[in-house]
């Protein structure tokens, strides 16, 4: 079995917080490796934040990943993921020459993703749920 490897590619931000669900969906999807399916996960950041795009592949290369998906963790579909990923992706082609590179559509255009956001809303009208910001 070839490894694996997988890109949570996210837009970043000043504040390193707000990147810490990606890193939690990281773990979560590390857990759920297995020795039969070998899989090797970066988190990147198109600005503010690092690794970049370009430097979470290369490590993903360097880890001898045959097949490198990248995930873009966008609800939608704005310039960045129409426009700036498409062109990232393309200068990626020759980094990753001998590997497989693939860009999935975002996570916002998942049906399961959208039915996992709802079930959250439904949820939080329950009584006793409050998570209010405080």
């Amino acid at each position: 079995m070839s490894a694996q490897g997988l890109i949570l590619f996210a837009h970043g931000s000043r504040d390193a917080r707000w990147s810490e669900p990606l890193f939690a969906v990281r773990d979560l999807c590390a857990a759920r490796a297995t020795a039969a399916a070998p899989l090797t996960i970066e988190v990147a950041f198109l600005e503010f934040q690092e690794p970049t795009l370009e430097m979470a592949a290369q490590r993903l290369i360097e880890a001898h990943c045959e097949q490198i998906v990248v995930i873009p963790m966008f609800l939608g579909q704005g310039g960045h993921v129409r426009n700036d990923l498409p062109r990232l992706i393309a200068a990626l082609q020759h980094t990753a020459a001998g590997q497989r590179l693939r860009l999935a559509p975002s996570i916002g255009e998942s049906a399961a993703v959208l039915e996992a956001l709802c079930d959250y809303c439904i949820a939080e009208l329950q009584p006793g749920t409050d998570h209010a910001v405080r």
